[in-house]
């Protein structure tokens, strides 16, 4: 009977629109909602504004925490709803369909001005607005966020994704220059922006986010993907101004991102931020991992450092190693293209006249010299060659890299592989593999690595060693200084690598 009973919230039950739209469950839109200061919801003066809305979920529960904040100030339940609904919550739809759906869930009909609205309205749209506007090309690009003319300049009958939003110069005047305490939402991701083979996209969440700040509110919180951490493509500019900006509070991460969304993989996790507009400090920084939650207040950038370190339970062990040895194994790995090797050249099957062992995706073969066009001198020496990416999805603990192989004299590869070296004999690249095995490694590169992606970068933190030896983690370990407690963590994060 207990099951034939159960009355689940619809909004806890929607499919999400896609791997870059997703839909907020009310369950965290409650946790957002917490890390604000509760006496706005007692106050009738507090104006909320979800820019992105969806589902209406942001808005449905800040609404239920206003009709009991403010129940002593406007007794009358009626007359308090209508306060609520006419004059401190506004959203603005991503599409058409998410505007029906969010005043459905606001106004318990899709119609504002209908009968069965709770609040009536002299509109449809009540106060949750959608315009169905187009981008702006310039050169074959959308100023405004960066779409592609070839893949977005479609019929009326197609959705454009020109979210109303950021697609002005002047957000102020969406709503005729009114002011919000509040911003709050879950912004679409990123846009295809028809590169490559149709998987290329771009981020368009970070547009969200440093629109709503030229709004000026007291507050601003909103889930992104986790990927700006190490910046990348489109993010460098917003992922400096974030780590810099004293005004975070609060960021909460997931770094797998099913924990917060189930069944939504987004490589590199996903997190939650509170800015708020009087805050200049440090921030709280809550990790989420596999139904445990780590919590130190710090700055975002340690002294010293342009990078964010995602792990609490990694900044004390990042600091003994910076106190010890200031160096970077980035100094001898390679950039993308170690040999400047065109994309479109092709590699031969069989060995020939003047020809070099290319290692490549997914066979290897030969090219000629002539085909090289940097690091040549390279060719003869000796060298550890390891995978530009490498992907894990729900792998824990993590391996993190792809396994690494000494490549031969007479030897080069295509922007597949990175390459560290060269080194004048084998051993020093059998030493160098010994210690990318190991988890210490491997735990220093997860620090940065957010995504696939394996690119030079990702080695920042790793320092550099002395490769006439081999190397093991306890090696490492006490060379550092590491406590019980902090072994015990990389240990737990990283796994062997066979």
């Amino acid at each position: 009977m207990n099951k034939l009973n159960y009355n689940p919230d619809v909004l806890s039950c929607l499919a999400n629109l896609s791997n870059d739209e997703v839909f907020t469950p009310p369950q965290l839109a409650n946790q957002m909602l917490d890390m604000l200061p509760q006496e706005l919801f007692e106050s009738p003066d507090t104006r909320f504004l979800d820019p992105c809305t969806k589902s209406g979920v942001f808005l449905r529960e800040i609404a239920k925490r206003l009709i009991v904040g403010l129940s002593d100030k406007i007794p009358d339940q009626q007359e308090r709803i209508d306060h609520i609904m006419h004059h401190q919550l506004y959203g603005i739809a991503i599409t058409r369909l998410t505007s029906m759906m969010s005043r459905r869930s606001l106004y318990c009909s899709k119609d504002a001005s209908g009968k069965y609205s709770i609040s009536q309205f002299d509109t449809e749209d009540g106060n949750i607005r959608y315009r169905d506007i187009r981008h702006t090309w310039v050169q074959g690009k959308c100023r405004y966020c960066g779409a592609s003319q070839e893949v977005y300049d479609r019929g009326d009958d197609l959705e454009s994704h020109a979210y109303e939003f950021i697609h002005t110069d002047n957000p102020n005047t969406l709503y005729n220059n009114m002011t919000f305490d509040v911003i709050i939402g879950n912004p679409p991701y990123q846009l295809n922006d028809g590169g490559g083979t149709g998987s290329s996209a771009i981020p368009i969440y970070n547009r969200f986010v440093v629109q709503a700040k030229r709004l000026r509110p007291r507050y601003l919180t909103m889930i992104i993907p986790s990927r700006w951490f190490s910046g990348g493509k489109g993010l460098d500019e917003f992922r400096d101004s974030m780590l810099t900006d004293n005004r975070l509070s609060s960021l909460v991460d997931y770094f797998d991102s099913t924990e917060c969304f189930p069944g939504v993989d987004l490589s590199g996790g996903v997190c939650y931020f509170l800015w708020e507009a009087e805050h200049n400090g440090d921030c709280n920084v809550v990790n989420k991992l596999h139904g445990e939650e780590s919590k130190m207040t710090r700055p975002l950038l340690e002294k010293g450092n342009d990078t964010f370190i995602r792990f609490n339970s990694a900044v004390s062990i990042i600091r003994k190693i910076r106190n010890i040895d200031n160096s970077s194994i980035v100094d001898i790995i390679s950039a993308r293209k170690p040999f400047g090797i065109d994309p479109n050249v092709k590699i031969m099957k069989d060995q020939f006249q003047g020809s070099v062992k290319a290692y490549a995706y997914p066979n290897n073969g030969y090219i000629s010299r002539q085909q090289i066009t940097q690091n040549s001198e390279w060719i003869d020496e000796y060298k550890v060659m390891i995978a530009k990416a490498y992907g894990e999805r729900g792998d824990f603990p993590y391996l993190m890299l792809g396994k690494p192989f000494v490549a031969e004299k007479g030897s080069c590869c295509t922007e597949t592989y990175l390459v560290i070296g060269p080194f004048g004999n084998r051993n020093k690249c059998e030493n160098v593999i010994s210690y990318i095995r190991t988890k210490f490694f491997r735990f220093l590169v997860l620090q940065k690595k957010n995504t696939q992606n394996a690119a030079k970068g990702v080695y920042e933190f790793v320092p550099l060693q002395d490769f006439s030896k081999p190397w093991t983690d306890e090696e490492l370990y006490k060379k550092y200084g590491l406590t019980d407690e902090e072994i015990q963590f990389i240990e737990s994060m990283i796994r062997p690598m066979e």
